[in-house]
């Protein structure tokens, strides 16, 4: 019998797991329902062969050194940054993800937060419900349509969503992505520039970047300030990427025009006095850009998959694989 710990089993990417796994009958599953501390882990996951984990749950070297029968973690969202890879490189337990499940979720939302932003949509719905019928005069709208979108990160998702605004929108897209060929930015209907190049021209920011040493607070005050004061920002990646502070004195001082954030800093402890939560040229969501009915179902379905395949000693798909040098240290005969 395997066991298959979820470490928070509320969300509904980890719901779809479970609901996948439930069809085996040689699996038990020890559930919780809120995000585990790190010694919390350390005392359960001896007795786990399989971890499901959401980016709420720090999965560290100590929690994966405690391990005795882990072989498997399941990421259940697209960000690493919670996971020591090399420690569980180096104890053979394949780290799996879904890479291409939620693309089009969060290409979606980033274009509806696009929207919302230069169609005041949040704004107007407050003050409809006022009665207030004449804010129709205190407001004339932006049209996407020819603008200058710039993406930095020109992964899966940057790409998506250049394609949607370009194809979609007529707009003209330019990326920063210093990872990124040019024959890919023109596969994705982009131009890759610097990022100051960028920041200086475009009518909306979006990133779709990861979060690591260098995209930390990588926009700040600085970079804010080469923004057009006609601009808006959008962030569906990471919420450490933007310098929160400088945002909100950019915001106030009118360095740029608006922004839109479906991630914070301090997540999920949402502090409700966060200054930016009073200003009304801010859209907000709780890190739900990836959080559709079909995206769940991909999640479940592929992580469920490689889990099963890992269980009955096989190898899961390669695209799934996050530590890819997990396969040089691996015993595979059991």
């Amino acid at each position: 019998m395997f066991r298959v710990l979820f470490t928070n089993v509320a969300t509904p990417f980890s719901r779809a797991v479970l609901e996948y796994l439930k069809r085996e009958g040689n699996i038990e599953f020890i559930l919780h329902e809120t995000p585990m501390g790190e010694e919390e882990l350390i005392e359960v996951i001896p007795r786990a062969d399989a971890m499901v984990v959401d980016g709420r749950t720090r999965v560290t070297a100590k929690v994966i050194d405690a391990a005795t029968r882990l072989k498997v973690i399941a990421r259940t969202g697209v960000g690493l940054d919670n996971i020591d890879l090399d420690a569980a490189t180096k104890k053979g337990v394949y780290v799996v993800f879904s890479p291409y499940a939620e693309t089009e979720a969060v290409a979606e939302h980033t274009i509806a937060l696009m929207l919302a932003l230069s169609r005041s949509i949040v704004v107007a719905d407050r003050e409809t419900r006022k009665g207030n019928y004449w804010f129709r005069n205190r407001v004339l709208a932006t049209e996407l349509s020819g603008k200058i979108l710039g993406i930095i990160g020109l992964g899966r998702i940057g790409c998506r969503v250049a394609q949607i605004a370009s194809r979609g929108f007529n707009m003209r897209v330019l990326a920063y992505d210093p990872y990124v060929s040019n024959e890919r930015a023109r596969e994705c209907n982009a131009e890759l520039v610097s990022l100051e190049e960028l920041l200086k021209v475009a009518d909306l920011v979006t990133i779709h970047a990861a979060l690591t040493k260098e995209t930390y607070h990588l926009i700040n005050e600085d970079r804010l300030k080469l923004m057009k004061r006609t601009a808006f920002l959008i962030n569906t990646a990471r919420g450490a990427i933007v310098d929160e502070k400088a945002l909100y004195k950019a915001l106030i001082e009118g360095w740029i025009a608006g922004a839109a954030l479906d991630v914070f800093e301090g997540e999920p402890n949402l502090d409700p006095n966060n200054p930016l939560f009073k200003l009304e040229n801010v859209v907000l969501t709780p890190h739900i850009a990836g959080y559709t009915k079909e995206a769940a179902e991909r999640v479940g379905r592929e992580l469920g998959e490689c889990i099963k395949k890992v269980l009955n000693g096989e190898v899961p798909p390669a695209e799934n694989i996050a530590n890819k040098d997990v396969l040089k240290v691996r015993s595979f005969g059991g």
